[in-house]
C-alpha cells in the first residue's frame, strides 16, 4: 500500500495530531502520540519511614517513583519535618574506663579497663634519682637524691669563710660546723678570722609618751646607757592615741565603702529602694544586664535620680533575669 503524505491534512498542535505511522514493505505500525511526548519533569518530597527515610519523585506526566534510604549501623536519618529534608547524623557514643593500678617490677601499671573496647595499659617507669611504688590505688614517686651537696670543706677559718652549700638541711646531723678555742659569748669575726667577744648590750624599758601634734613618743628607757625616743606619726587617714602608758591605738580615721545592691527590671517599675542612703547619684555605678549605664544621655539629661534610699530611673528599665540590675554605691 502506497501512502502519499499529501493526503494528510497538517496538524498545528500535539493535540490535532493522533498516530504517527511507520510503514515497510507491507506492513505498518502507529504509534499514540502520547508515547512521544515532551520530557517528563519531577518534584521531590521526603518523609520519615520508620528508621529510614522516603524520597517521593512525583512526575509531570503523573507518575509517582519512591526511593527508600534505609539508616546503617550507628546512623540515624531525621526528616525536617516539612517534607523538604532529613538530616544524617551518627549514634556512636565514646566508651567508659575503670582505672586501676599494679606493681610491675620497678615501674607501676596505670590499667585502663573498657567498659566495651579494648582495654588499655599505661607504664609509669622511674628513671634516675625517682622511685615509683603502688599501693591500691595510689602511686608513690618519690625522689632518691641526696637533701644537699658540700661542695668545699675546710678546718680553718679562711676555708670555713669559703664554705659552700647546696640543698636542705633537714636535721642537726646534716650539718656539722666546728672550730675549736672559742667559749661562750664569743663568735668567729669573718675579717679578722678569730674568736671575737660578743659586745656587753644595754636593757631598756618601753613607755609611750603624751601625744604631741600628730606624733606619739615612744621612749626607751635604758638601763645602764643612753635614753631613747622613737616618734609615731599618723599617716594620712590614721589616727594614733596613747591609750596608757604601755599601749597605742591606731585606728583607721577615713575610709571608702562600697555597696552593692541588685534588683530585677520588668519593664515598668521604675523607683528602686537602696539599702543605704548615697551621699549623691554621682556616687552610683549602674549595670543593667551587664550594662553600664550612663548617669546622663547625650543631651545632659539624668538617666537617673537619688533621693534619699530611693533611686528613680527616667524609664523603666527593662525585664531582666533575676537581679539583672546591679547598683554599685561607692561612699
Amino acid at each position: 500500500m502506497a501512502i502519499k503524505f499529501s493526503e494528510f491534512n497538517v496538524g498545528a498542535t500535539t493535540s490535532d495530531i493522533d498516530y504517527l505511522v511507520g510503514y515497510k514493505n507491507t506492513d505498518n505500525v502507529q504509534i499514540p502520540v502520547g508515547l512521544v511526548g515532551t520530557d517528563t519533569t519531577y518534584t521531590v518530597s521526603t518523609a520519615q519511614a520508620g528508621a529510614n527515610e522516603t524520597i517521593t519523585l512525583t512526575g509531570s506526566d503523573s507518575s509517582t517513583d519512591l526511593i527508600t534510604i534505609t539508616a546503617g549501623n550507628d546512623i540515624s536519618l531525621t526528616d525536617d519535618g516539612a517534607g523538604n529534608g532529613f538530616t544524617i547524623a551518627s549514634t556512636v557514643v565514646g566508651d567508659t574506663y575503670t582505672i586501676g593500678t599494679s606493681t610491675n617490677g620497678s615501674s607501676v601499671d596505670v590499667n585502663l579497663d573498657a567498659a566495651a573496647g579494648a582495654d588499655s595499659n599505661i607504664t609509669l617507669t622511674p628513671v634516675g634519682g625517682i622511685t615509683i611504688t603502688q599501693a591500691a590505688d595510689v602511686i608513690t614517686i618519690d625522689s632518691t637524691a641526696v637533701n644537699g651537696t658540700v661542695t668545699s670543706v675546710g678546718t680553718t677559718t679562711t676555708d670555713i669563710a669559703a664554705l659552700t652549700l647546696s640543698g636542705t638541711v633537714t636535721t642537726a646531723g646534716d650539718l656539722n660546723l666546728a672550730k675549736t678555742g672559742g667559749t661562750a659569748g664569743q663568735y668567729i669575726d669573718g675579717a679578722a678570722g678569730a674568736w671575737t667577744t660578743l659586745p656587753a648590750g644595754d636593757t631598756y624599758s618601753l613607755q609611750a609618751g603624751a601625744k604631741s601634734g600628730t606624733s606619739v613618743p615612744l621612749n626607751l628607757d635604758a638601763g645602764t646607757g643612753s635614753d631613747s625616743v622613737v616618734n609615731l606619726t599618723e599617716g594620712t587617714g590614721i589616727t594614733l592615741t596613747q591609750t596608757s602608758a604601755t599601749e597605742i591605738t591606731i585606728a583607721g580615721s577615713s575610709g571608702t565603702t562600697v555597696v552593692k545592691d541588685q534588683f530585677t527590671g520588668n519593664n515598668s517599675t521604675a523607683a528602686f529602694p537602696l539599702s543605704v542612703t548615697p551621699t549623691a547619684a554621682a556616687n552610683l555605678n549602674i549595670f543593667i544586664s551587664g550594662v553600664y549605664q550612663n548617669s546622663v544621655d547625650s543631651g545632659g539629661t539624668a538617666n537617673y535620680s537619688v533621693s534619699g534610699t530611693t533611686l528613680t530611673f527616667v524609664t523603666p528599665p527593662p525585664t531582666t533575669s533575676t537581679n539583672g540590675i546591679e547598683v554599685v554605691i561607692t561612699q
